[in-house]
């Protein structure tokens, strides 16, 4: 079996899709992205079209060594994405060439089932507590929420009273029987991280995500002090080599590795097992499309240490369709029951893919910017 092709689809509103090609008439499908940066990495996936034409897919590993070694220059987030919607994609061809899931060659299933949250939305304390209801109603145990607006390096008390209640009326209105984790987004720097997480802990967040970017991780043991609840950190980092000093100094209680961006499914499981030897827990980044979701729950079922599962699969657009599914013809793969989804049984990834409607789809290629923010003095600041 060799390769033959590769194809890429602009996907609404912000994703990639990359199909692989054999000429045994077996395709698997991955999700290379950096959100803002979709052309770039379509331009990133296509400079390796002429390596891949001719090669035994099977060979993942070989072919991730290859693309993380034999360029030079390594790490980023491009070029760790390119390998990551790369590797998705082989190790879908792979489970179906073998008739296989995933996660059964990878060592088979831990889990039954897989935890998973939604972010909730909203500018006033009103709406965030409006749209935590209705998570709740459809069966999250678990929320997220980022309640941080555009914030300087010191900030006013005003500014953090905004947060508090917002914080406190999502609180109020889910209870203590929901578990709410809190998403700082890389916005806060380290004066206001160690006063917003000492404010904070009086709701009993389940974690705190990215109190500060992982290029400040250090500043992480000191914001510790000031909450009982685990950090979080991890959607901006890349290779287990990005990981390594996390691990060594503590840092962390629970990675965030995104299988888009942190070289597939290949590097993050070797991420998630050397968060296991650290006794660190793991909860896979994704706001992304299916793709990406799907190959998070392969890896998901065969890793011990993971303990939630980002998701957007379940946010319905203005129209009330779903963008991140209708592409699929099994659309009911995705069994979300009282907080959890169970593990599809299909080959590769599980997914089936209408590629006539991401054809269509692709015809009107998007050009997503995330926003640019300022702070009150003209400061350009972390979105």
């Amino acid at each position: 079996m060799k390769i033959t092709d590769m194809k890429l689809y602009f996907m609404p509103h912000r994703f990639l899709l990359l199909k692989v090609e054999t000429d045994a008439g077996i395709s698997g499908w991955g999700e290379p992205l950096v959100e803002g940066r979709a052309a770039t990495l379509e331009t990133s996936v296509k400079e390796w079209r002429d390596y891949f034409i001719g090669k035994d897919p099977l060979k993942i590993e070989e072919h991730w060594q290859t693309m993380y070694r034999c360029a030079f220059y390594r790490g980023g987030p491009v070029m760790m994405s390119t390998i990551a919607g790369i590797d998705q994609a082989l190790w879908d061809i792979k489970g179906r060439y073998y008739n296989a899931p995933v996660y059964e060659m990878l060592g088979g299933s831990v889990k039954d089932k897989v935890k998973v949250y939604r972010s909730i939305h909203g500018d006033t304390p009103e709406e965030v507590a409006a749209d935590a209801k209705k998570a709740v109603e459809e069966g999250y145990t678990v929320i997220k929420t980022s309640p941080t607006d555009a914030t300087h390096y010191v900030d006013t008390w005003s500014g953090v009273t905004k947060l508090m209640e917002k914080v406190g009326a999502i609180r109020d209105a889910i209870g203590y029987d929901v578990d709410m984790a809190i998403d700082f987004h890389g916005r806060i720097h380290k004066p206001m991280a160690k006063v917003l997480t000492r404010e904070l802990d009086q709701f009993h967040p389940l974690f705190i995500e990215e109190p500060v970017l992982p290029t400040n991780k250090e500043a992480l043991r000191e914001i510790a002090k000031y909450t009982s609840a685990p950090i979080a950190i991890g959607e901006r980092m890349y290779s287990r080599w990005d990981y390594k000093e996390l691990f060594e100094q503590g840092y962390a209680d629970i990675i965030q590795p995104d299988l888009s961006h942190a070289g597939g499914i290949s590097e993050a499981r070797r991420i998630s097992a050397m968060a296991e030897a650290y006794d660190v827990a793991v909860a896979p980044h994704c706001p992304l499309d299916a793709i990406a979701f799907s190959a998070c729950i392969q890896m998901d079922a065969a890793t011990p240490n993971v303990v939630l599962q980002e998701q957007s699969i379940e946010i319905h657009d203005a129209s009330d369709t779903n963008p991140r599914i209708n592409f699929l013809k099994n659309k009911e793969v995705f069994d979300f029951k009282n907080g959890f989804v169970q593990i599809p049984s299909g080959p590769g990834l599980g997914v089936e893919v209408d590629e006539d409607l991401v054809i269509e789809q692709d015809k009107n290629r998007h050009n997503w910017k995330n926003p640019i923010w300022k702070t009150y003095d003209g400061t350009p600041i972390e979105w």
